[in-house]
């Protein structure tokens, strides 16, 4: 196995890489999450950060596994889970061709093997206060707009994020993922995992699995990935920077908890 550099990060393995190994990960029992040993000590710093500036960052989803993103996959390919268009709509599954389900499924969500979810290092985060006590969080892009219920979220992680080493890959429009401004990730881990996870890795991850749309996405394999894996907003220089450096007890503070 890859040393440990003083961040904790190593190179993940394929397994790793595509969500079918949980060796890399460390439970995170206040905000509860599972993540990337290396990323955990900075998202405790932001999460306290945060709370300094009375908000309330919580995970909605952190680590999610190759057999959870092939349920969620293989339900919006056949209708069972909503299917949205890139404005948010919900869309007949059924009503589309093939490709052009594909096309609307990978807009929101990635397939199983290629989600940055599978590394640890990425986050859909939102401010719990903002919310009634018994509200979830819808995860759409009105929220963080203004006069959304995290608003006030979406301009801090702007202006915070990057110190611990954050940013937010689907910023912009790029024709690929539809922009996502409650996904947060880890600079350096992910720049890693993202040049790790090429065309042939996420063809043996997916040469095993009953996936729905598996020939069409054999087909055009690379142009999934070249589109919705790769086009990608690139880490800023100064998360990159922060990254680099091992978070402090100084910077964790006393919220800050790992189990």
């Amino acid at each position: 196995m890859p040393r440990l550099d003083d961040t904790g990060f190593r190179p993940l393995d394929a397994q790793e890489l595509t969500g079918r190994a949980r060796t890399h990960l460390l439970q995170l029992e206040s905000p509860r999450c599972l993540l990337h040993a290396a990323v955990a000590g900075p998202f405790l710093a932001l999460h306290a950060a945060a709370a300094h500036d009375g908000i309330d960052l919580r995970p909605a989803s952190s680590f999610r596994d190759f057999d959870r993103q092939c349920l969620i996959w293989n339900e919006k390919f056949r209708g069972d889970r909503p299917l949205l268009d890139r404005s948010g709509q919900v869309i007949l599954a059924a009503s589309l061709p093939v490709a052009e389900r594909i096309e609307a499924i990978l807009a929101w969500s990635a397939l199983p093997g290629a989600s940055r979810h599978h590394w640890g290092t990425d986050l859909d985060v939102y401010d719990a206060a903002a919310l009634p006590a018994d509200e979830r969080p819808r995860l759409v892009p009105e929220e963080y707009r203004e006069g959304g219920p995290f608003a006030r979220l979406d301009a801090w992680l702007t202006s915070h994020a990057a110190r611990f080493g954050f940013f937010r890959p689907y910023a912009a429009e790029r024709g690929g993922v539809a922009p996502e401004p409650w996904h947060i990730s880890h600079a350096r881990v992910a720049e890693d995992c993202l040049a790790r996870l090429d065309a042939a890795v996420l063809r043996e991850a997916l040469s095993s699995v009953e996936l729905e749309g598996a020939g069409e996405i054999d087909r055009r394999i690379d142009d999934w990935h070249a589109r919705f894996v790769r086009a990608v907003d690139a880490a800023p220089a100064a998360a990159l920077m922060a990254s680099l450096s091992p978070v402090s007890a100084r910077e964790l503070g006393d919220d800050g908890r790992m189990v």
